[in-house]
């Protein structure tokens, strides 16, 4: 009887993960912001020429160089903080998550579709990013891929997590969407959106650093010249998704 329920819970969990599939393909405004705009600007901030030019204050790189990183992190703070919380605070709000309670499915397995869904976005975000980047500007690829793919993997965890903190917090939609707007910004800032993390004054970037954005942001940038990522950067970025994921499992509520 134990087995059964378990293979009738998979089995309803992967119809949720389905059907959350067609709905989320069925949003072009969060698959653009998602997947589509990252690249978007990296294509018309490579249009700018001094931007193509190296600079001795980079060591030798171009600021493009800097960005495709940027562009990268941009897209994991958009699933996070932009796209997912209005979607399970939408689903608290008109009782979804109620209703699925009485249910073979839990609504853990919505949270779980929704954190993939949102996770695949970044991933297919990420790899547009760095095949534009290369074909349109000459940005080589990760020279450390392994590294790059884990501080990806990373950071990715803490986005979703703070926009699962988010979506805890919230208790509507609307507030969702303003805790998020709010956090957004800094967050931008953090990843270097504005000004790269490793264009940033000393102490600024020192600062900087301490954030999951700012952390990762260096992390990808090692990685994509060819070093292991600092293992503090990958700390911090790993840490903020633990302590996020505990504050999001600590606060969340079905109803």
């Amino acid at each position: 009887m134990g087995r059964a329920g378990a293979r009738r819970s998979r089995g309803a969990g992967g119809a949720v993960l389905r059907a959350e599939a067609r709905l989320f393909g069925r949003e072009p405004g969060s698959l653009f912001w998602i997947v589509l705009f990252p690249t978007v600007l990296l294509l018309i901030l490579g249009m700018i020429p001094s931007f193509r030019e190296a600079s001795e204050d980079l060591g030798g790189k171009r600021v493009i160089d800097l960005y495709v990183p940027v562009v990268v992190l941009l897209s994991t703070v958009m699933a996070g903080l932009q796209a997912m919380p209005p979607v399970l605070t939408g689903y608290r709000e008109r009782g979804i998550l109620r209703r699925m309670s009485a249910t073979p499915v839990r609504p853990s397995a919505l949270l779980g579709a929704q954190l993939a869904l949102h996770g695949a976005a970044v991933l297919v975000a990420a790899v547009l990013a760095l095949a534009v980047g290369r074909i349109a500007f000459g940005v080589a690829f990760p020279a450390q891929p392994a590294g790059y793919a884990l501080a990806l993997l990373l950071t990715a965890a803490a986005a979703l997590a703070l926009g699962a903190t988010v979506c805890a917090v919230s208790r509507t939609q609307k507030i969702a969407t303003a805790i998020g707007s709010v956090v957004f910004f800094p967050s931008m800032f953090a990843a270097g959106v504005w000004v790269p993390v490793q264009a940033m004054p000393g102490a600024l970037r020192d600062v900087v650093a301490f954030t999951p954005f700012g952390a990762a942001s260096q992390a990808l940038d090692r990685a994509a010249s060819g070093s292991w990522p600092a293992w503090a950067d990958l700390g911090v970025t790993a840490l903020w998704a633990v302590v996020l994921t505990a504050a999001a499992a600590r606060w969340f509520r079905w109803e």
